[in-house]
């Protein structure tokens, strides 16, 4: 093996099935195969039709990415798979698959958090991981801060999600107001037109009492409610909905909640590099107003490209290599897939 191992990584934690691969810190192929069409008209994901759509995709992907890659199986040094945590029936069908190629080409497993991943991938477009930074991980099911001082032995959890995560309620926003699913990238185009302070939607878990047991926790419950109740009073009342001004006061509510608890965190705990991941990263706004805010502090703000944020392999793949590079031990065959794996468990 060179001094940069070829990865490929596996991902199935959701309703995407993502092969990258990687040599080191340089991305050579990452192939995605999506089945969020069949969930639209569900209003979601729905967790059996996602596990059959990666069975199906897997095969085709792994030959996607190989060609795209220009390397054949046998010239791998590893493989890593997201392990957890995900949906439990998707996790399995990604595990299955890394587990048989590990034995079919004898080569060392890496059952990987998908939350590391997130955070390892940066490096593919930015290079090495800033030791120590903060990462915001916002994504449908995730909102969480961490203080990372080196992705491969152990992230610490500063805070996290306490009921809606920040994708789950731009998705049922989206809804409301009668927006396709995913809503992320719906809102974001509606609320380019809109006005962001037409309506003054309430900030979840930044009261001062708040702030005493929750500092870097999220909620975002309430402002999926105060967002359906507003809606419901302008309806009653027959007047007109300005979707654009609805989107952008919506995801100005936030972007402003994110960044503002994620700098805290940053100054709290004495760190300069703040990075930002998950499929919310995507967002615009969020990317906008974290840069402004961070610049104005002196911190620096290190965003993946909108492609790099969602869930993929080689994010996968890039964390595995990064394990290889600094001598981490390989998982066992029997490594499981973890629907509630803790992000303080890097590699499984």
């Amino acid at each position: 093996m060179t001094d940069a191992p070829l990865v490929l990584g596996i991902e199935t934690s959701c309703d995407e099935t993502g092969v990258g691969i990687v040599r080191g810190h340089t991305l050579l192929a990452d192939a995605v195969a999506s089945s969020v069409d069949e969930h639209a008209r569900f209003g979601g994901v729905v967790p059996e039709v996602a596990s059959r759509a990666h069975l199906e995709a897997m095969v085709p992907t792994i030959e996607r990415a190989c060609e795209t890659a220009g390397v054949a199986l046998t010239d791998l040094d590893g493989i890593a798979v997201t392990s957890g945590p995900g949906l439990a029936g998707a996790l399995l069908v990604g595990v299955a698959s890394a587990k048989a190629l590990s034995i079919a080409l004898g080569k060392p497993l890496y059952g990987v958090n998908h939350l590391a991943a997130h955070v390892a991938v940066d490096q593919l477009e930015h290079g090495p991981l800033p030791e120590p930074c903060l990462a915001m991980l916002v994504s449908g099911g995730h909102s969480s801060l961490l203080l990372v001082e080196d992705v491969t032995t152990g992230v610490d959890p500063l805070g996290a999600t306490i009921d809606d995560a920040a994708g789950e309620a731009f998705d049922k926003v989206a809804r409301l107001l009668g927006l396709p699913f995913p809503g992320g990238p719906h809102i974001d185009r509606a609320a380019a037109s809109g006005n962001a302070v037409a309506i003054d939607f309430p900030r979840g878990l930044t009261s001062r009492r708040d702030l005493e047991r929750h500092r870097f926790d999220f909620s975002f419950s309430g402002l999926k409610t105060a967002v359906a109740r507003w809606v419901e009073t302008q309806q009653r009342a027959g007047a007109t909905i300005d979707v654009a001004d609805v989107a952008a006061s919506f995801q100005e509510a936030v972007c402003d909640v994110l960044t503002r608890k994620a700098l805290d965190a940053a100054a709290t705990h004495g760190v300069e590099d703040i990075l930002i991941g998950g499929g919310v990263a995507a967002n615009s706004r969020l990317r906008a107003m974290a840069v402004e805010r961070a610049a104005a502090k002196g911190l620096r703000v290190r965003v993946p490209r909108p492609g790099l944020c969602t869930d993929n392999g080689a994010m996968v793949a890039a964390l595995g290599a990064e394990l290889m590079q600094r001598g981490r031990a390989p998982s066992a065959l029997d490594l499981p897939a973890d629907s509630s794996q803790p992000v303080t468990t890097v590699v499984a």
